[in-house]
């Protein structure tokens, strides 16, 4: 994901610190007003709100906005480089009671993780909102007791991007619903379109073996912890089976760039030629953009292998410890609001959680002039009415996810091991985490 400033997340550095399930601060975050009595915009008196994202939520423009309307609150928009750091900073900060933003963003595969400590958040349960999201969507932030821990964002149904030009160079298709015939099936079908681009072109098929595993991962119900809550990870078939097709694919086809996600050297390759497709969430359209500029030939085809399938998509929080919870609340239900995700989506391509946004004329008829004028809206509520399911990702998700994205980076990236040694090792990670 494009890199930002590192601005605030310097204390993020451990993620191995223990969440504190008690209070041991005084609640102030740093970030709001000492006037903590404040109530409400329009009081006359200066609020403080701060924001807390990662990557690209597409929100710049709004909170200016925001401000102009509401005279009195002034926001600070803090972006941290990678969701790991976002992630690690927000543990950090709860465990200490002290640090967090007013609104934290919440990658969907931290949410089982942090719903352990509901106490942490506000409640942001509203009849207002009620109905606004998918429900699945809904389901991931609320609690048994009714609390909703979260404002849906985004959600990141997949196509695939791709090089034009490369694909013209390579003899290959280059018009995109002849690009989405050509890989409409599945992953077999991607890999052996690859391993005949690769034989007519100097770049990869693809740019990462980490890319490639999420993707996949992501069509499987139960990967890493069944409907029981017991860790599988290692002994399930299904995950060895895909482990083993990426690598295949990545090391021995050589379909893969080599390149570690989210890394520099990733970030960079975007000015090159060194490869031809990735998968392509709505949120990458804006990091492709950004890492990408100035490079022309990038397009969308409405197509993904083996179906539909969804990475990523976020959440907006209230933190509990905040000074400011009533505005933080009031800020984070309108930037969730259908009418300015449909601006994020327009500003990054953050596709919209909420059902009211689908059918908006302004998403339907969005065009991308970066990949070539592709009627982006209307391919990605495609590309959402694709899902099927989700997949069920318990608390130690991020965790065992992480080793196993490390177990493939050994090997396709390091290169230091081979698939079976990395393998041992990503179960000894998991045995590890008890």
């Amino acid at each position: 994901m494009q890199s930002s400033k590192h601005i605030y997340y310097l204390l993020a550095s451990s993620t191995a610190l223990t969440l504190a399930l008690t209070a041991c601060g005084d609640g102030d975050n740093g970030a709001s007003a000492d006037d903590g009595d404040d109530t409400g915009s329009g009081s006359g008196r200066q609020i403080e709100l701060s924001v807390a994202t990662f990557n690209e939520f597409g929100y710049e423009e709004l909170l200016k906005e925001y401000e102009a309307d509401n005279p009195g609150i002034k926001v600070t928009h803090v972006k941290a480089d990678t969701a790991d750091n976002a992630r690690a900073a927000l543990r950090n900060s709860l465990g200490a009671n002290s640090g967090a933003s007013d609104i934290e963003g919440m990658e969907v595969d931290w949410v089982v993780e942090f719903k352990q400590y509901p106490d942490k958040f506000a409640d942001l349960a509203d009849p207002e909102v009620e109905g606004r999201w998918f429900d699945w969507k809904t389901e991931a932030v609320t609690l048994e007791d009714g609390k909703l821990m979260g404002y849906g964002t985004d959600i990141g149904p997949e196509a695939i991007c791709y090089r034009a030009d490369l694909f013209e160079a390579a003899g290959l298709p280059t018009d995109r619903e002849e690009v989405a015939e050509l890989l409409e099936g599945s992953w077999e079908n991607y890999f052996e379109v690859g391993k005949d681009f690769v034989a007519n072109s100097d770049a990869a098929w693809y740019d990462s073996a980490g890319a490639l595993w999420q993707g996949m991962i992501n069509q499987i119900d139960y990967a890493y912890e069944d409907a029981d809550g017991n860790i599988v990870a290692a002994s399930n078939p299904e995950v060895r089976a895909i482990y083993d097709q990426v690598l295949q694919a990545s090391v021995e086809d050589e379909l893969s760039a080599g390149l570690a996600l989210w890394s520099p050297d990733y970030t960079a390759s975007f000015q090159k030629d060194e490869f031809a497709t990735m998968l392509c969430p709505g949120w990458m359209l804006g990091i492709i953009e950004g890492n990408a500029a100035g490079v022309e030939g990038w397009d969308v085809a409405n197509v993904f292998p083996g179906g539909g399938g969804v990475w990523g998509g976020s959440y907006l929080t209230v933190p509990a410890q905040g000074d400011n919870i009533e505005e933080a609340t009031k800020l984070a239900k309108w930037l969730t609001a259908p009418e300015q995700q449909v601006k994020a989506f327009e500003a990054k391509g953050t596709f919209p959680s909420q059902l009211e946004a689908l059918d908006s004329d302004v998403l339907l008829e969005s065009t991308n002039a970066f990949f070539n004028d592709a009627p982006t809206g209307q391919i990605f509520v495609d590309r959402a009415e694709a899902v099927k399911a989700q997949p069920v990702k318990g608390p130690r998700y991020f965790d065992i996810n992480t080793a196993l994205q490390d177990a493939i980076t050994r090997v396709d990236v390091d290169q230091t091991d081979d698939p079976e040694s990395s393998w041992a090792k990503f179960v000894s990670a998991v045995e590890a985490l008890g």
